[in-house]
């Protein structure tokens, strides 16, 4: 009966791809926070595109649009906070990539061309975390520049 039912093209695909699938004997957990990476960004763009959606980006209804997310929005404490701790288990997740990716050696040839993307990608995560700092503490905290503007 079993044997019947492996031959049926659906349980066949099924089987091919998720009981059989052959994979390497050196895979380990540590393979899987690449995709956790993507997964952790991809949770960044949409709860910030619905927390973009209600905020107000003038300096005196800022303090009152992130009160309207927190109270009045259907689970928007729910999106502010997945936000702002999703920011922090990308950082986690990219460091634990890059900390694999070391270990193993993924720097070395025939792959030294997607190690080097994966740099410009870390390079240009962390300027845009630093600026994104910078704008939100008006950039004189974090840069002390004083200036008469």
């Amino acid at each position: 009966m079993i044997l019947s039912l492996k031959k049926q093209p659906i349980v066949q695909l099924i089987n091919d791809h998720l009981i059989d699938y052959p994979t390497p004997s050196n895979l380990t957990l540590f393979w899987n926070y690449g995709f956790l990476a993507g997964m952790c960004l991809s949770i960044q763009l949409i709860t910030g595109i619905a927390l973009a959606m209600h905020y107000t980006p003038h300096v005196d209804l800022a303090f009152l649009s992130v009160e309207h997310i927190m109270r009045d929005v259907n689970n928007g404490w729910f999106l502010r906070y997945c936000h702002a701790n999703g920011a922090s288990m990308f950082f986690i997740t990219v460091f634990i990539h890059i900390g694999r990716g070391l270990y193993y050696g993924s720097y070395a040839q025939p792959r030294g061309l997607v190690w080097s993307l994966g740099v410009v990608i870390l390079l240009l995560m962390m300027a845009t975390a630093f600026f994104r700092l910078c704008f939100s503490l008006r950039s004189n905290v974090v840069l002390s520049c004083h200036c008469d503007n």
